[in-house]
């Protein structure tokens, strides 16, 4: 299903809440080749490739121009920090200390996607995608597979979407890391243990599946990400 401009919220992260949300060193960062699915327009493409990494960022929202998604972003910024006031008791704020400081974080890694969106872009760096179809990559391209705020954070998707969408994930990566293991308002759900279930049961102990803490926790109990490795 085409994905249209109107139902697109663009709210970037940086590339240190990456590193805190699936404990991604400097030297993973450098070494393995990794593709993010779902990034939208957080800065972790752009802050990692200065850094030397090799990274790929698949989204649906990469159909869209530069221009296009920029005038999206101040359509609805307003919009998205006025539900944050309303819900903001769902969050900690001792690393990010108010909602304007959020707001600045947010908008400075949509301005780092934006500068570097038409030239990665053309380095295929950016691509579009959509899960849970299926990427053009042969099996086992990448070391890493990476997938932050999407997958398991909406169950109303369904249980066979998430199996799907991770299965072509571990398709074409040695290794995924999921966050959070919430759903959008912070409370825990079946979804993630049910998925970690089915991949556990796969093929005799095809795959190593665990739930790891990690140090990042913006949305209250999101604290921990689901790792399968194969």
């Amino acid at each position: 299903m085409a994905i249209l401009l109107k139902n697109v919220v663009p709210w970037g992260r940086r590339l240190s809440e990456y590193q805190d949300m699936f404990h991604l060193t400097d030297e993973e960062i450098s070494t393995k080749s990794i593709v993010s699915f779902g990034d939208g327009p957080a800065s972790f493409n752009a802050e990692g490739t200065l850094k030397g990494g090799h990274i790929l960022s698949l989204d649906p929202i990469y159909q869209f121009s530069k221009q296009e998604l920029a005038g999206r972003l101040e359509k609805t910024r307003g919009i998205v920090m006025e539900q944050m006031r309303q819900n903001q008791e769902h969050y900690r704020w001792d690393k990010i200390k108010s909602l304007e400081a959020l707001e600045q974080v947010r908008l400075s890694a949509i301005q780092m996607f934006l500068a570097d969106f038409e030239k990665g872009f053309a380095e295929w760096r950016y691509q579009y995608h959509e899960l849970p179809g299926r990427t053009g990559f042969e099996d086992n391209r990448f070391d890493l597979g990476l997938s932050s705020h999407f997958l398991l954070l909406y169950p109303s998707l369904g249980f066979k979407f998430h199996i799907r969408s991770i299965e072509e994930m571990l398709r074409i990566c040695k290794e995924i890391r999921i966050f959070p293991l919430v759903n959008l308002d912070a409370e825990k759900t079946q979804l993630a243990q049910q998925v970690a279930c089915y991949f556990q049961n796969q093929n005799q102990n095809q795959y190593e599946v665990q739930v790891e803490p990690v140090g990042y926790e913006f949305q209250k109990g999101a604290d921990t990400m689901l790792v399968i490795r194969k």
